[in-house]
């Protein structure tokens, strides 16, 4: 054997070594990107153009985000009551469990009004339902997340299905903004005492 042909021989050899890392890293590129899907039932009910809809509100900081989504009015005006805008736009790779206008509806009005009221225990509540990481679908499934109250929240669940604390449905997730990850919920989350 020449000095070309065994230089060739090693070139392919190196070649076909680079070429299987290379192709496994496509295929585990592929099985992010369904973990970066919007998914639920309610992700169709969100407004399909605009500064609220699903691509409108990747461009926006979380909080400025949701503003513009009628679906979370009720959050929105907590988040500005318990003075927590700018703490929520200027985090990094946070996760936001988001209670929707129905959640909050599941609590009695007198109830909703004492909290609104009480911005010591408003803060607590809302910080509960932010965790200060990037959690994406695959954590989803038996999570356990600190949230920025203190607390840990857990996740459990599959496919599309999944709850937070066993009780409150993920009803639309996986949405993005500029600094935050966000799952709708159907319930608002109470920190244990």
């Amino acid at each position: 054997m020449t000095t070309h042909h065994m230089t060739r021989g090693i070139a392919a050899a190196a070649a076909a070594a680079l070429a299987l890392p290379v192709s496994l890293g496509l295929m585990s590129t592929s099985a992010q990107a369904d973990d970066v899907k919007p998914f639920g039932t309610a992700c169709s009910t969100l407004p399909k153009t605009g500064s609220g809809s699903l691509s409108g509100m990747a461009d926006d900081p979380v909080a400025t985000a949701a503003s513009h989504n009628p679906a979370l009015a009720t959050l929105v005006t907590a988040v500005k009551k318990a003075g927590l805008v700018d703490t929520l736009n200027n985090a990094k790779d946070i996760t936001v469990f988001a209670p929707t206008n129905e959640a909050f509806k599941k609590i009695p009005k007198a109830d909703l009004a004492k909290v609104l009221a009480n911005k010591d225990q408003l803060t607590k509540i809302l910080t509960y339902h932010v965790v200060g990481e990037k959690v994406t679908q695959s954590k989803l499934s038996k999570g356990s997340f600190k949230t920025l109250e203190g607390s840990k929240l857990t996740t459990s669940g599959s496919g599309t299905t999944y709850k937070v604390n066993g009780t409150a449905k993920i009803v639309c997730g996986n949405v993005h903004t500029a600094n935050a990850t966000v799952y709708l919920i159907d319930s608002v989350l109470m920190p244990p005492k």
